[in-house]
């Protein structure tokens, strides 16, 4: 019997949620063109070749070693690529997703990555056209809405605090801004200025937000709504509590 791979537990709009950005079996809304995702990055120039840190594999001449020979490096590993970041922020107000499950979805549908889950923001490390491919997948996907997620590597606080009248998140650097319905980010990453406007299409609405979020709200789907997730997070919890008694 074929294995079915069971992500999270839960019936309701939340757990599905959480289930999908696990398996990455989400929705496509938007285009990000390879040049407007090199912008807003900030790594390196628009078109420009992909610097690397050693030779492409092939042209190494590295020993024999069979884990190697089982393993097949990544696009970015084989080119030699160098180990550049991505990272995003959620709002706490119903984004469609969160830290940890941007962390599931890219430990769990990639290899090559590292993952980072911090107080309110989460980044990955991979060889950089592997980055690009999963910064690209997320911003493209239902995984992002442009009002209630950003890229920010540098300066991330204060985005949770609240949405100010025109349902953007807080930015102290400025990055993203709401331009004829449309939220454009006019820097990179970083907050440096880029030399075009990158649109990231419109928002979601409030309803369709509250639809698609990963996140459990009482003003939304509450947390004891769900019983099975309920049930689950009991079990876990007692099973690690006991064992770390040393039961017999």
């Amino acid at each position: 019997m074929a294995y079915e791979a069971q992500y999270y537990p839960g019936a309701t709009s939340v757990a599905e949620n959480r289930r999908k950005h696990m398996s990455g079996d989400v929705e496509k809304l938007r285009e990000v063109s390879d040049d407007d995702l090199t912008l807003v990055l900030g790594h390196r120039a628009p078109g420009s070749d992909y610097p690397s840190t050693h030779p492409p594999l092939a042209e190494m001449g590295e020993p024999e070693c069979s884990i190697r020979e089982m393993v097949e490096p990544t696009p970015g590993a084989k080119a030699g690529d160098r180990v550049r970041y991505v990272q995003f922020v959620d709002s706490m107000y119903n984004a469609p997703s969160t830290p940890y499950f941007r962390s599931y979805a890219a430990a769990i549908n990639y290899r090559g990555v590292d993952p980072g889950t911090l107080s309110g923001r989460q980044v990955v490390e991979a060889r950089e056209r592997d980055m690009e491919e999963i910064a690209k997948f997320q911003l493209e996907t239902e995984m992002t809405c442009p009002a209630l997620a950003s890229l920010r590597g540098a300066t991330v606080h204060g985005h949770s605090l609240r949405l100010p009248e025109d349902g953007i998140m807080f930015d102290m650097l400025d990055r993203c801004r709401l331009e004829n319905g449309v939220v454009i980010m006019h820097k990179d990453q970083v907050g440096r200025a880029i030399d075009k406007k990158v649109d990231f299409g419109k928002p979601m609405s409030e309803e369709e937000a509250a639809k698609r979020t990963t996140i459990y709200r009482v003003d939304n789907v509450a947390f004891r709504d769900d019983a099975e997730v309920i049930e689950w997070v009991h079990t876990v919890f007692e099973k690690r509590t006991a064992y770390g008694f040393k039961p017999e």
